[in-house]
Protein backbone atom coordinates (compact mmCIF):
# COMPACT_ATOMS: atom_id res chain seq x y z
CA UNK A 1 0.00 0.00 0.00
CA UNK A 2 1.24 3.26 -0.48
CA UNK A 3 2.97 5.37 2.33
CA UNK A 4 3.28 9.17 1.76
CA UNK A 5 0.73 11.29 -0.91
CA UNK A 6 3.65 11.08 -3.98
CA UNK A 7 3.29 6.90 -3.59
CA UNK A 8 -0.25 7.40 -3.51
CA UNK A 9 -0.48 9.32 -6.61
CA UNK A 10 2.04 7.17 -9.04
CA UNK A 11 0.18 4.14 -7.65
CA UNK A 12 -3.24 5.84 -8.74
CA UNK A 13 -1.86 6.43 -11.69
CA UNK A 14 -0.83 3.03 -12.87
CA UNK A 15 -4.48 1.54 -10.82
CA UNK A 16 -6.50 3.89 -13.05
CA UNK A 17 -4.73 3.10 -16.23
CA UNK A 18 -5.13 -0.55 -15.79
CA UNK A 19 -8.88 -0.07 -14.51
CA UNK A 20 -10.12 2.15 -16.77
CA UNK A 21 -8.09 0.39 -20.15
CA UNK A 22 -9.83 -2.53 -19.03
CA UNK A 23 -13.58 -1.69 -18.79
CA UNK A 24 -13.18 1.17 -21.67
CA UNK A 25 -12.77 -2.98 -23.35
CA UNK A 26 -15.08 -4.69 -21.88
CA UNK A 27 -17.91 -1.86 -22.44
CA UNK A 28 -17.10 -1.85 -26.40
CA UNK A 29 -17.57 -5.20 -26.48
CA UNK A 30 -20.36 -5.22 -24.69
CA UNK A 31 -21.70 -2.69 -27.10
CA UNK A 32 -20.15 -4.03 -30.28
CA UNK A 33 -21.09 -7.49 -29.51
CA UNK A 34 -17.84 -9.15 -29.36
CA UNK A 35 -14.44 -8.94 -29.30
CA UNK A 36 -12.67 -7.42 -32.35
CA UNK A 37 -9.88 -5.50 -33.72
CA UNK A 38 -12.70 -3.17 -33.60
CA UNK A 39 -13.49 -3.11 -30.08
CA UNK A 40 -9.76 -2.50 -29.56
CA UNK A 41 -9.68 0.22 -31.54
CA UNK A 42 -12.93 2.02 -30.35
CA UNK A 43 -12.05 1.65 -26.63
CA UNK A 44 -8.08 2.98 -27.06
CA UNK A 45 -10.04 5.91 -28.69
CA UNK A 46 -12.02 6.92 -25.87
CA UNK A 47 -9.61 5.99 -23.52
CA UNK A 48 -7.43 9.31 -23.21
CA UNK A 49 -10.87 11.09 -22.01
CA UNK A 50 -11.91 7.98 -19.74
CA UNK A 51 -8.53 8.09 -18.25
CA UNK A 52 -8.31 11.69 -17.13
CA UNK A 53 -12.20 11.46 -15.76
CA UNK A 54 -11.51 8.51 -13.65
CA UNK A 55 -8.41 10.14 -12.52
CA UNK A 56 -9.37 13.72 -11.36
CA UNK A 57 -13.10 11.51 -9.98
CA UNK A 58 -10.96 9.30 -8.14
CA UNK A 59 -7.74 11.49 -6.86
CA UNK A 60 -10.11 14.49 -5.46
CA UNK A 61 -13.34 12.69 -4.48
CA UNK A 62 -13.73 8.91 -4.00
CA UNK A 63 -10.23 7.93 -2.94
CA UNK A 64 -11.01 10.45 0.18
CA UNK A 65 -14.78 9.06 0.99
CA UNK A 66 -13.62 5.29 -0.05
CA UNK A 67 -10.96 5.18 2.60
CA UNK A 68 -12.77 7.47 5.16
CA UNK A 69 -15.86 5.21 5.09
CA UNK A 70 -13.52 1.81 5.02
CA UNK A 71 -11.19 3.14 8.22
CA UNK A 72 -14.70 4.37 9.76
CA UNK A 73 -16.70 1.21 9.36
CA UNK A 74 -14.71 -1.81 8.27
CA UNK A 75 -10.63 -1.26 9.11
CA UNK A 76 -8.95 -0.42 11.83
CA UNK A 77 -5.25 0.91 11.40
CA UNK A 78 -3.54 -2.08 13.11
CA UNK A 79 -6.11 -4.55 10.85
CA UNK A 80 -4.29 -6.65 8.52
CA UNK A 81 -2.82 -5.47 5.48
CA UNK A 82 -4.41 -7.95 3.25
CA UNK A 83 -8.11 -7.18 4.84
CA UNK A 84 -7.10 -3.12 4.76
CA UNK A 85 -6.51 -3.85 0.43
CA UNK A 86 -10.15 -5.46 0.72
CA UNK A 87 -12.01 -3.40 2.14
CA UNK A 88 -10.57 -0.17 0.72
CA UNK A 89 -10.13 -1.15 -3.11
CA UNK A 90 -13.95 -2.62 -2.67
CA UNK A 91 -15.43 0.96 -1.64
CA UNK A 92 -13.18 2.18 -4.13
CA UNK A 93 -15.23 0.14 -6.78
CA UNK A 94 -18.82 1.25 -6.14
CA UNK A 95 -18.87 4.77 -6.34
CA UNK A 96 -16.17 4.52 -9.02
CA UNK A 97 -18.62 2.27 -11.20
CA UNK A 98 -20.83 4.67 -10.48
CA UNK A 99 -19.05 7.30 -11.51
CA UNK A 100 -18.06 6.00 -14.82
CA UNK A 101 -20.77 3.92 -16.02
CA UNK A 102 -22.24 7.94 -15.84
CA UNK A 103 -19.77 8.62 -18.15
CA UNK A 104 -20.13 5.58 -20.20
CA UNK A 105 -24.19 7.07 -19.92
CA UNK A 106 -22.99 10.36 -21.40
CA UNK A 107 -20.18 9.12 -23.80
CA UNK A 108 -23.44 6.73 -25.13
CA UNK A 109 -26.10 9.64 -25.88
CA UNK A 110 -23.52 12.01 -27.19
CA UNK A 111 -22.68 9.41 -30.18
CA UNK A 112 -26.30 8.66 -30.65
CA UNK A 113 -27.74 12.32 -29.58
CA UNK A 114 -30.87 9.64 -27.58
CA UNK A 115 -30.26 12.47 -24.01
CA UNK A 116 -33.56 11.67 -23.21
CA UNK A 117 -32.16 7.67 -22.32
CA UNK A 118 -29.14 8.84 -20.53
CA UNK A 119 -30.65 7.51 -17.10
CA UNK A 120 -32.29 4.18 -18.60
CA UNK A 121 -28.48 3.92 -19.50
CA UNK A 122 -26.94 4.62 -16.72
CA UNK A 123 -28.80 2.47 -14.47
CA UNK A 124 -28.29 -0.34 -16.56
CA UNK A 125 -24.24 0.25 -16.55
CA UNK A 126 -23.83 0.23 -13.26
CA UNK A 127 -24.86 -3.50 -12.28
CA UNK A 128 -22.77 -4.64 -15.99
CA UNK A 129 -19.85 -3.21 -14.77
CA UNK A 130 -19.62 -4.20 -11.39
CA UNK A 131 -20.07 -7.46 -11.94
CA UNK A 132 -16.78 -6.81 -13.90
CA UNK A 133 -15.14 -4.49 -12.42
CA UNK A 134 -15.18 -5.70 -8.67
CA UNK A 135 -13.18 -9.06 -9.05
CA UNK A 136 -10.79 -8.03 -11.50
CA UNK A 137 -9.57 -5.33 -8.77
CA UNK A 138 -9.65 -7.44 -6.08
CA UNK A 139 -8.69 -10.86 -8.21
CA UNK A 140 -6.32 -9.37 -11.22
CA UNK A 141 -5.57 -5.86 -11.45
CA UNK A 142 -5.31 -4.98 -7.72
CA UNK A 143 -2.21 -8.01 -7.01
CA UNK A 144 -0.55 -7.17 -10.11
CA UNK A 145 -0.62 -3.22 -9.62
CA UNK A 146 0.68 -3.84 -6.34
CA UNK A 147 3.39 -6.13 -7.00
CA UNK A 148 4.48 -4.12 -10.19
CA UNK A 149 4.37 -1.11 -7.79
CA UNK A 150 6.50 -2.58 -5.26
CA UNK A 151 9.07 -3.63 -7.63
CA UNK A 152 9.45 -0.43 -9.32
CA UNK A 153 9.08 1.57 -5.83
CA UNK A 154 10.31 -0.39 -3.02
CA UNK A 155 8.80 0.81 0.58
CA UNK A 156 10.73 4.46 1.40
CA UNK A 157 12.36 5.14 -2.16
CA UNK A 158 9.48 7.73 -2.90
CA UNK A 159 10.07 10.98 -0.86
Amino acid sequence: MPQNKRESLIYTVLMCFVMVFWMSMYNVTLHMGSPSLDVLREGWLGFPIAYIYAMCFDWFLVSKLAKGFAFRFLVKPESSTLRKVICISSCMVVPMVIVMSLYGGLEMCVRTGEWGQLGMIWLTNIPKNFIMALPFQLLIAGPIVRKVFRSAFPVGSVQ
